[in-house]
């Protein structure tokens, strides 16, 4: 049996932390900016935990 390939897109998008978790960054950030406040962009740069509901998917995806 052929070995699993890691989905392309979710491992550019996606990392795993140490404890298991699944890190994201955060979407609202590449255009139309000029209407967003700078406290809204400031809100939106660093990265934040994916939901639950989407744990196990983006695990499969990423082959863990």
């Amino acid at each position: 049996m052929p070995k699993m390939k890691t989905h392309s897109s979710a491992k550019k998008r996606f990392k795993l932390t140490a404890s298991g978790k699944v890190k994201r960054f955060q979407a609202g950030k590449s255009h139309l900016l000029r209407k967003k406040t700078k406290k809204a962009k400031l809100a939106l740069t660093g990265s934040t935990g994916a939901s639950k509901g989407d744990t196990v998917r983006i695990k499969n995806m990423l082959c863990k």
